[in-house]
């Protein structure tokens, strides 16, 4: 602990050069100059963000919607690999008008939108109520020339219409294709094998 009083010297000037002084213009700094500079560079960086988002998310959105493709192995059976959202999924056509099938071994016919069945010249036939798992549908039931899968082909199908898909070229491939053939469903892949082959 101090004691007693404490004396301090007294302040002094000290000149820190001798001679004239020189003054300097030193232009005064724009404020708004660094802030515009960080808010382009901000930008940038935010709009680089997002465009790199966008583009995994295309190529994510391709990958797990795009099925992979159905592969015809010598003895002529279609191998289907199991999609991305747990069900198959297959390129054919109805009446020669591309479709992408999603087969449903749960529904007894083929069915097809009401864009396609009248791309595909499917005209008339008999009313008929669907029960799909999102409740009642009408449609119609209507005599098909083909309906194919890869190198498969069956003439004569009903198929129904009024499925409603994620797109107007969307199908169900139901079991009056799917019994014409032997059908071995697999974790991975589902094979259909023309019959006696």
């Amino acid at each position: 602990m101090l004691c007693g009083h404490a004396t301090f010297a007294p302040f002094h000037t000290i000149p820190l050069a001798m001679g004239t002084p020189h003054h300097h213009h030193i232009p005064p700094a724009d404020p708004g100059q660094p802030t515009r500079r960080l808010m382009r560079v901000g930008t940038l960086g935010i709009l680089a963000f997002w465009l790199v988002v966008m583009a995994v998310l295309y190529f994510a959105m391709q990958y797990t919607l795009e099925p992979k493709g159905a592969t015809v192995t010598a003895e002529g059976a279609v191998v289907i690999p199991r999609h991305h959202d747990g069900h198959f999924r297959v390129a054919g056509s109805v009446n020669g008008v591309p479709v992408m099938f999603l087969v449903d071994t749960g529904a007894s016919l083929v069915g097809v939108t009401d864009t396609l069945a009248r791309q595909a010249g499917l005209q008339g036939g008999d009313p008929i109520t669907f029960q799909t798992a999102n409740g009642l549908r009408e449609g119609r039931v209507v005599a098909s020339d083909s309906v194919t899968v890869r190198s498969l082909a069956v003439s004569g199908l009903r198929v129904g219409t009024g499925y409603t898909g994620r797109s107007d070229d969307d199908a169900l491939l139901g079991q009056n294709f799917l019994r014409h053939f032997d059908v071995e469903m697999g974790r991975d892949r589902m094979v259909l094998r023309p019959r006696g082959s």
